[in-house]
């Protein structure tokens, strides 16, 4: 899937807001506020459930990495998230 294209379907996803569970949340994390080495998706089935975390890194920005993406995108299809939330900006490490 193209960058775009999964960085579009992402963002919508986020639009929309908190509609209830599952929910999945973004957050990106790098040394420095301008590249995002690193991913954190973090999915909770119901509320007062314990979150389960993966995390997805790389040499280069995550945001522009098309496989980690595309990965994004299906990771929201799979799990049947009702809310996709993001972090707004990069934390650094």
């Amino acid at each position: 899937m193209n960058v775009d294209k999964a960085k579009k379907r992402i963002a919508k996803q986020v639009k929309k807001g908190f509609k209830g569970y599952p929910q999945l949340s973004l957050a990106y994390f790098g040394k420095t506020a301008d590249i995002a080495t690193e991913v954190v998706v973090t999915f909770t089935l119901e509320e007062g459930a314990e979150p389960q975390e993966q995390k997805f890194a790389s040499e280069n920005d995550v945001r522009e990495d098309e496989t980690i993406q595309s990965v994004l995108v299906k990771i929201i299809d799979r799990a049947g998230a009702n809310s996709v939330l993001e972090t707004e900006g990069v934390s650094i490490l």
